[in-house]
């Protein structure tokens, strides 16, 4: 027990200093503390008691616990919150957290809930969309069975009425130049984004000059009942095609393996997963295949030809006019947009459909220039469908 020097009279020569004990009794007012802390104990035990006789075991802690679990489950484990679509597209992710987070795929095939697949239409454009108000009125009356992703120039803010398909579908971008590996970077960048909705299950690349070919409904049957996704894969042994190969690209791509294929394409979620996860293929394309080796030529049809070339129809489903030459295919304006224009885009075209030959081979066309919007909206009813 501690003890200390007392203080009474002084210190005499010789002598050992007195020391004083402190007493062992507790004072009063502790014992009054206790008291009280004794007299609550009971009152809540006998609260509790009186609780659980009369309302049963659900007592008031209970409640409140009741209440927030809910606001948990909300965020981190209600199935809404992977069912449902980002209500917001400009999220803060990095390209790198984007990619992970889209790569997740379930195991099970067969989804808990009533999921209504979906097509999603995916615009890579430098600025503004001209031939939006074709696009709109393709659109019209089919709301839940598509999704519209924009990948501009950052710089650019779109400006779409609420009403509109395009209304803040805008997702965040980079800048993206043709024939690098920044074109294949802002093409993965959509389908990551379109990835985070789990019911879209086919993904469309288009350009802000592509238009549709058909209405909503005949597109829409067409891909969904397809055994295949559209994609070209064709082994080009010309200056082109192999002649762009690299030797270095070996041993994860072989000149066997080496493909080409149109930029604009259509696939299934699956082969969608493949090309955002991909880690083994693309510092090969991006260190080796750099101009004159076009890389959105030959990344995605060479990787998809090694991982599952069963699923591939070999071929775009997108119509362009190469006959005038150079670098680029034609473009068509207000005096082109004829009956017999779209006549020979219709017709005498071959392919093949789940197998089996087809005339029907392409559901897209491009380019489009601007002053090619009247003259389409006029005719697109008669034409078009829609």
């Amino acid at each position: 027990m501690q003890t200390r020097f007392g203080s009474v009279g002084s210190l005499e020569e010789g002598k050992e200093p007195a020391v004083t004990k402190r007493s062992k009794t507790p004072p009063l007012r502790v014992l009054q503390l206790f008291g009280l802390f004794l007299a609550l104990c009971m009152a809540f035990f006998m609260i509790s008691i009186y609780s659980i006789r009369h309302f049963g075991t659900y007592s008031v802690i209970a409640t409140v616990k009741s209440n927030f679990v809910p606001c948990d489950e909300d965020e981190t484990t209600s199935l809404d919150h992977w069912r449902k679509p980002p209500s917001n597209l400009l999220h803060s992710m990095s390209d790198e957290e984007l990619l992970w987070r889209a790569s997740f795929m379930p195991r099970i095939k067969k989804y808990p809930f009533n999921r209504v697949p979906k097509i999603a239409f995916m615009f890579l454009t430098k600025g503004p969309l001209p031939l939006s108000p074709v696009w709109e009125r393709f659109f019209d009356g089919h709301e839940g069975l598509y999704s519209v992703y924009v990948h501009s120039l950052p710089s650019f803010d779109a400006e779409f009425p609420p009403s509109s398909v395009f209304y803040r579908r805008q997702i965040p971008s980079q800048v993206s130049e043709w024939g690098k590996m920044s074109m294949c970077d802002a093409e993965r960048r959509l389908l990551a984004n379109a990835l985070l909705d789990i019911s879209n299950e086919w993904f469309i690349l288009l350009s802000e000059s592509c238009i549709p070919l058909y209405n909503f409904s005949v597109i829409y049957h067409y891909i969904k009942k397809s055994k295949y996704s559209f994609i070209g894969a064709f082994d080009d042994p010309g200056p082109h095609g192999q002649g762009r190969y690299n030797e270095s690209m070996a041993p994860e791509v072989n000149l066997t393996q080496w493909r080409k294929g149109s930029q604009w394409f259509e696939i299934n979620r699956k082969l969608a997963v493949n090309i955002v996860e991909d880690i083994t293929y693309y510092p090969k394309f991006e260190q080796f295949c750099r101009p004159a080796c076009y890389v959105d030529e030959h990344y995605f049809p060479t990787m998809l030809t090694i991982q599952a070339s069963n699923l591939l129809a070999n071929r775009s489903i997108t119509w362009v006019d190469w006959s005038r030459g150079g670098a680029h295919p034609a473009t068509f304006g207000s005096a082109d947009i004829t009956e017999e224009f779209f006549t020979r885009i219709y017709e005498g075209h071959e392919c093949h459909y789940n197998d089996q030959p087809s005339s029907i081979c392409f559901l897209f066309a491009r380019k489009f220039a601007p002053s090619a919007l009247e003259p389409l909206l006029q005719i697109a009813p008669k034409v078009l469908g829609f």
